[in-house]
């Protein structure tokens, strides 16, 4: 079965949708900021897929472009800005930022904090406090894995990746639901000795045709989360997806599977922001 991320997105959206009314109806529109530092191609392409989510949703959004060799000083004080204006409810900085503002992402308001780019952030999420929000793409997996009734409770997961925003933070979720879990890194001897002892797999590596059909075991679920471009430009993920398909029991696409929701996980992100900022419990 290959798992698509449409579907899912849809899902989400059309939820979304429901909550930008009701906000609207007490008088808050939600709002979205945009950070960017520099023209990275990546970034770019990511800012056009977000923008147009938030405007399918209803979500206002505002992009902040800052030059690539942009002071401290210039960055601080946008950012800021936008932690200060009570009409913003979510910011979204575009990661990673160059090595002279390494560290800066820090002062970004927690409660406005909507990808997990701090480590506060980071910290109340492995709290497991319900205000917080974890990094859109390993909640995209988590989505993912529940629209298509993937039981987790009890199950052999392995992670290969280890990055703040995606395997560490992924792996923190999936425990959370009850799956025993194994991640894979750099160092790690054999990851095909973990990966064959697993219901399911997902992959964060970024590293083209990581995943072989050796390595895995009949009837598990593949999770592929590698965004890597080949020469060609075409885009592929960590797994040989056509062989691999031929073993597992369900598989996602690249692309067209967990890229694909991370946006809609954002404008719930910043929904969820918009209630808690401007409806605050005691």
């Amino acid at each position: 079965m290959e798992l698509r991320g449409k579907p899912v997105a849809d899902q989400i959206t059309a939820q979304v949708k429901q909550d930008v009314q009701a906000l609207q109806e007490k008088g808050v529109w939600p709002k979205l900021t945009i950070i960017r530092v520099g023209e990275k191609p990546d970034d770019l392409s990511y800012e056009r897929v977000a923008c147009s989510r938030m405007q399918q949703c209803g979500i206002l959004t505002e992009e902040i472009a800052l030059a690539a060799d942009c002071s401290q000083e210039t960055f601080i004080a946008a950012l800021q800005e936008k932690n200060n204006d009570p009409s913003v409810h979510g910011i979204l900085l575009l990661r990673p930022l160059p090595p002279a503002l390494s560290g800066m992402e820090e002062m970004l308001a927690p409660q406005k904090d909507v990808d997990c780019a701090t480590a506060t952030a980071l910290g109340r999420m492995f709290a497991e406090d319900p205000g917080a929000f974890a990094p859109c793409t390993a909640q995209a997996v988590m989505e993912m894995l529940a629209y298509y009734e993937v039981p987790l409770r009890g199950m052999d997961v392995t992670v290969i990746g280890a990055s703040l925003v995606v395997g560490k933070p992924l792996s923190e979720l999936l425990t959370t639901a009850d799956a025993t879990v194994t991640t894979c890194h750099l160092q790690t001897r054999d990851v095909a000795k973990h990966t064959r002892q697993a219901d399911i797999v997902i992959s964060a590596a970024g590293c083209p045709g990581l995943i072989q059909p050796d390595m895995l075991r009949r009837g598990v679920v593949v999770i592929d989360v590698g965004i890597n471009v080949r020469a060609d430009g075409s885009i592929c993920g960590d797994a040989n997806f056509l062989s691999c398909e031929q073993v597992a029991s369900k598989i996602t696409p690249v692309p067209g599977g967990v890229g694909s929701v991370t946006t809609s996980v954002l404008a719930k992100h910043v929904v969820q922001a918009a209630w808690q900022n401007s409806f605050p419990t005691k």
